[in-house]
């Protein structure tokens, strides 16, 4: 792996870091007293997801082949995260981080798709909760992710 290619990728990440971090304080904040501050909580988790999604798909450029399957792109792109890559790369999420972010894929996709779906308070609600109980280990997860990096800078 080229120098050049892990340097891109570290900036990348400390770019989509600092997204996310924001992204993740305003969800901290947000709440679902209203169908409005619900719809826009809903937003926010669906945008976590996306900012997440682009640091996934940055890595899978940097170290592996495209995924082929379009239909199946965002389900594999994550599942992908999960393994490792002998001689490549480690992998870049634990089973628990996986979990979370595979409910928060199913979430942004119907957010994202379903025009007639209106959100529910009792459902959104979980979700942040169940996030936020996870975010360390994701985080966890991410950090040595970009240990392994700067080792091979």
């Amino acid at each position: 792996m080229k120098k050049e290619a892990i340097a891109l990728l570290l900036g990348y990440l400390k770019n989509q870091e600092e997204i996310i971090d924001r992204l993740l304080e305003e969800i901290k904040s947000a709440d679902v007293s209203s169908e409005e501050r619900t719809v826009n909580l809903g937003y926010l988790l669906h945008n976590l997801y996306c900012a997440l999604e682009d640091l996934f798909q940055e890595i899978a450029r940097t170290f592996e082949n495209r995924i082929e399957d379009p239909s199946k792109f965002h389900r594999e792109l994550l599942k992908r995260m999960l393994i490792e890559v002998p001689k490549i790369r480690p992998k870049v999420l634990s089973k628990e981080s996986y979990q979370i972010l595979d409910e928060l894929r199913g979430f942004r996709h119907i957010f994202r798709h379903s025009y007639t779906y209106s959100l529910s308070s009792e459902k959104v609600a979980p979700l942040k909760q169940s996030l936020l109980s996870t975010w360390d280990k994701i985080e966890k997860d991410i950090a040595e992710f970009t240990m392994f990096l700067q080792k091979h800078l």
